[in-house]
C-alpha cells in the first residue's frame, strides 16, 4: 500500500497522454501532502471530489466514480473497467443514473493508479462529482431512435469535453448538470431536470432545414426539485456551446457560494426570474471572444465517435424459443435503420460483475462496433446488431447469465446506494429495490412486464434514485412509534418520466419498507380502474385528486406498534433493529405521545397543502403548510418541556433551542423562518415550492424526534 512518502512512479506511467498524466500526479502529491498533515482535510475534500474520489458511510473506503459522457463505451474499455473493478474495488460495476459507473469500497492510496489504469483506455474520473459540470448525459438511443429529430451525440459529446475543466466552470457554488434528448416525447435525455437540458428540433430558416435544440434552464431535483424552464424556442446547434460557456459564466459569478443548499443554477433562476436571466446571458455571449474550440469540437466528435455497424443488415429471425421470443420482446428495439436492432441488457440494481463486463466485451467484439451505452435506467445497451445475430446475442448472454427480461418495464426498478454504501441514506433503496425484484419473479409476477409504469427509489430526500419523476416514487424516511423507530418510505406520485420529465411527484403517504409491495399492487389495480385512454398514472392522480389516494394507500402510513409487528423495526435484509431502543420513564413516554401527535397533525396538514394546491388556492396551500411546520416545531419544543398552553412564540423559541445549537439542519429550518416572515399572499409557483420544504422540515423533524 502507498503510503504519504511513496515517490510517484512516473516511468511506468510516461505512455499517458500528458494532461492526463500530470492532472494525476497532483492528486497522488496532494493526497500524500494531506496524509502528512501538510494539507486541510477541507480543502482536499473537495479536491478528491472534482476527482471523482466520494466518502463512503463505511470508514477508510471511498466510492470512486468514472465519468463515461453520453455513457458511450468501447469493448476494450469494457475490459478495462472490469479489471481495475476486480482489483481495486469488489469486483462489480455500478450504473448510475447519470450514464456514469461506480466502484466501491476503494482504498484511497490505489486511486491514483486506478486512475492511470482507466486513463489508458482514454477515461477519466475528472470532474465526475465535485462543484463542476457533471456528467453530460444523452440519449443511449440516440443516432438510432425511430422517433428523434437528429442524432444530438456529437453535440452532447462536443459539449461534454468542451465544459470538461474549462476555466468558466471552476467556480461553481454547486454541481451543474446538462443533458441532451433527440426528441421531445419520451423520457430520452430528462431535460425538464436538468440545469440545462437540450432537445433536438428541426426549424426552418431562411428556406433551410436548421438542426438545433429546444432549451431548458434551471432544473434539478434534490430535496427541493425545480423543473426546468423553457429559455428558447429554438438554439442553432453551433450556438449550444458559447451558450452553456455564457450559462456557466453567469452562475459562477451570480451563483450562492456560501448557502450550499441554495447553490443550485435553479435558485438563481428563480430569484432573478427568465427575463433578467436571459438578459444576464446575452450580455455574457455579447462579451465572449470567438473560440475555435466551439467548431472544433464538433468536428473532433464526428472524426471519433465510430458509430458503423460491424455487419450487413438482415432480416429479423423467427423465435420458435418462447423465452427467446419473450427477450426479443422485452429487450430488444428496431433501429430506425432496416435490419439492425439495439439490446438492453437488464442489470437488477444496475450491478454487473468484473467478469460479466469482462465477458460482455468479448460478445460485444463479436457481433458488433464500440456502439454500446450505459442508460439512466442502470442498463446497458448494445446498438447495431444485426437482425440475424439476435439469438446468439441472447444465447450468448444468458451464457453471461445476463438474459434477464423485462428492461423498461415495471421490474426494471432505478434504485440509489442508499444506506448499502451513502452517509446520507435513511432507509435500504437497494434492499427495497431487490424485495421488489425478487416479488416481481414471483407472487407479482403479472405486474413485472408493463411498460406503462415506472419506480424509483432513493434512500433519503435527495433523489439520487430520481423519486420525483418516476410513476411511483419512494424515498427512505423515519418514523418513531413509542419508543422504536422504523424505516419507512415516502410514496411519491405525479411525477413521469415521459416527454423529458414533464411532471414532478408530490408526497402522498408514508409506507413501511415491508409493505410497498402491497401498497404498489393496491396502486396499479387502481390506475387499471381508473384510466382513460392515454393517461398516465400522473394524470389519474391529478384527475381524480390525492384525498382519494391517500384513502387507498393511507392505510399502510398506521404504523403498529412493535410488540404488535417487530418485523416493521427492520430495514429490508437486515436482520436487526433499525435502531437501539432508549430508555425513558413514563413522563417522557406522555410527552412523547403528545409529540408524535403533534407530527401526525404535521404530516396531514402538508398533506392538506398539497390538496389545496390541485384546486389552485395557493394561499391555502402556502398557509397550511407554514402551520405543518409549526406543528412538527412544537413537536420538538415539547420534548424540551414546552407546552402548548404555555402560548410560547414557536419561531422565537425554536430557533433559540434548534437553530441556534446546530441540532436541527439549518438550511430547512431557515425556509421555515423564511415562511414565517412572508405569510400566506404568495405565488402558485411559491406555494408549491414551500409544500416541498415542508415536507423536509418535517422530515427532518422526525428524524431529529427519533435521536431525541
Amino acid at each position: 500500500m502507498a503510503t504519504a512518502t511513496t515517490p510517484i512512479n512516473s516511468e511506468r506511467w510516461a505512455h499517458l497522454p500528458e494532461g492526463m498524466r500530470q492532472e494525476i500526479d497532483v492528486f497522488e502529491t496532494e493526497l500524500r501532502r494531506v496524509q502528512a498533515g501538510q494539507m486541510s482535510e477541507k480543502v482536499f475534500l473537495e479536491f478528491r471530489l472534482r476527482h471523482g474520489t466520494y466518502g463512503q458511510r463505511q470508514e477508510g473506503v471511498q466510492m470512486q466514480r468514472i465519468k463515461i459522457p453520453m455513457g458511450m463505451l468501447t469493448a476494450d474499455q469494457m475490459t478495462k473497467l472490469a479489471d481495475i473493478t476486480e482489483e481495486y474495488a469488489v469486483g462489480v460495476c455500478h450504473i448510475t443514473t447519470r450514464q456514469d459507473i461506480q466502484c466501491h469500497f476503494v482504498d484511497i492510496n490505489d486511486s491514483p493508479n486506478m486512475m492511470r489504469r482507466l486513463a489508458e483506455a482514454g477515461i477519466t474520473t475528472k470532474e465526475a462529482c465535485g462543484n463542476t459540470v457533471r456528467n453530460v448525459t444523452c440519449c443511449p438511443t440516440a443516432g438510432v431512435c425511430q422517433d428523434e429529430a437528429f442524432d444530438a451525440t456529437p453535440h452532447a459529446w462536443a459539449m461534454a469535453y468542451f465544459m470538461l475543466r474549462h476555466s468558466d466552470a471552476q467556480n461553481f457554488g454547486r454541481k451543474f448538470k446538462i443533458s441532451y434528448s433527440g426528441c421531445a416525447d419520451h423520457a430520452c435525455g430528462l431535460a425538464r431536470m436538468h440545469d440545462i437540458g437540450a432537445v433536438a428540433k428541426i426549424q426552418e430558416i431562411d428556406g433551410r432545414q436548421v438542426e438545433g435544440f429546444e432549451v431548458y434552464v434551471g432544473g434539478g431535483l434534490g430535496s427541493l426539485p425545480h423543473q426546468a424552464k423553457l429559455y428558447s424556442e429554438f438554439v442553432p446547434a453551433d450556438e449550444m456551446l458559447p451558450l452553456a460557456q455564457s450559462i456557466a459564466r453567469v452562475f459562477a459569478r451570480l451563483g450562492e457560494k456560501q448557502n450550499r443548499s441554495k447553490a443550485r443554477m435553479k435558485f438563481l433562476l428563480a430569484k432573478l426570474g427568465m427575463d433578467e436571466f436571459r438578459r444576464l446571458v446575452a450580455e455574457e455571449r455579447a462579451r465572449l471572444p470567438k473560440d475555435p474550440a466551439w467548431d472544433a469540437q464538433i468536428a473532433k466528435a464526428c472524426a471519433e465517435i465510430d458509430e458503423q455497424p460491424l455487419k450487413p443488415p438482415s432480416a429479423m429471425p423467427t423465435a420458435s424459443d418462447p423465452e427467446l421470443a419473450r427477450w426479443l420482446d422485452t429487450n430488444v428495439h428496431p433501429h430506425k435503420q432496416d435490419g439492425y436492432s439495439m439490446v438492453e441488457v437488464f442489470l437488477p440494481l444496475g450491478d454487473i460483475s468484473s467478469e460479466q463486463m469482462r465477458r460482455l466485451a468479448d460478445l460485444c467484439r463479436k457481433h458488433v462496433k464500440n456502439t454500446i451505452r450505459t442508460s439512466v435506467d442502470q442498463n446497458l445497451l448494445i446498438r447495431w446488431v444485426t437482425n440475424e445475430d439476435l439469438p446468439a446475442v441472447y444465447q450468448g448472454l444468458k451464457e453471461l447469465e445476463l438474459a434477464e427480461m423485462g428492461a423498461g418495464r415495471l421490474q426494471d426498478i432505478t434504485a440509489c446506494p442508499g444506506t448499502d454504501s451513502c452517509k446520507l441514506g435513511i432507509s435500504s433503496s437497494r434492499g427495497l429495490a431487490a424485495d421488489l425484484h425478487k416479488k416481481f419473479k414471483n407472487g407479482m409476477s403479472d405486474l413485472a412486464d408493463r411498460d406503462d409504469l415506472k419506480i424509483k427509489i432513493s434512500g433519503c430526500f435527495n433523489s439520487c434514485g430520481q423519486h420525483h419523476i418516476a410513476d411511483i416514487g419512494l424515498f427512505g424516511s423515519v418514523q418513531r412509534k413509542g419508543q422504536k423507530t422504523a424505516p419507512v418510505f415516502q410514496l411519491v406520485l405525479g411525477g413521469t418520466t415521459k416527454s423529458n420529465a414533464k411532471s414532478y411527484g408530490l408526497t402522498v403517504s408514508k409506507v413501511s419498507s415491508h409493505q410497498v409491495s402491497d401498497a404498489i399492487r393496491k396502486l396499479t389495480t387502481f390506475y387499471d380502474a381508473e384510466k382513460k385512454e392515454g393517461e398516465t398514472l400522473a394524470d389519474v392522480v391529478e384527475r381524480v385528486g390525492r384525498a382519494r389516494i391517500r384513502d387507498l394507500v393511507g392505510g399502510y402510513s398506521a404504523l403498529p406498534t412493535y410488540e404488535q409487528a417487530p418485523e416493521l423495526y427492520k430495514d429490508i435484509r437486515q436482520p436487526w433493529e433499525y435502531t437501539k431502543s432508549i430508555g425513558v420513564g413514563e413522563c417522557a413516554g406522555e410527552m412523547i405521545d403528545q409529540a408524535e401527535f403533534l407530527l401526525e397533525d404535521a404530516d396531514r396538514l402538508n398533506f392538506e397543502a398539497s390538496l389545496a394546491l390541485e384546486e389552485g388556492k395557493s394561499g391555502d396551500a402556502a398557509a397550511k403548510s407554514f402551520e405543518g411546520c409549526k406543528k412538527a416545531a412544537d413537536a420538538l419544543l415539547f420534548t424540551k418541556g414546552l407546552l402548548l398552553s404555555d402560548n410560547y412564540d414557536t419561531v422565537g423559541e425554536f430557533r433559540k433551542l434548534f437553530y441556534d445549537t446546530d441540532v436541527f439542519l439549518k438550511p430547512f429550518a431557515e425556509n421555515f423562518f423564511r415562511a414565517a416572515d412572508e405569510g400566506s399572499e404568495v405565488s402558485a409557483e411559491r406555494a408549491r415550492l414551500r409544500t416541498e420544504e415542508a415536507t423536509l422540515f418535517i422530515e427532518c423533524a422526525q428524524g431529529v424526534y427519533s435521536q431525541a
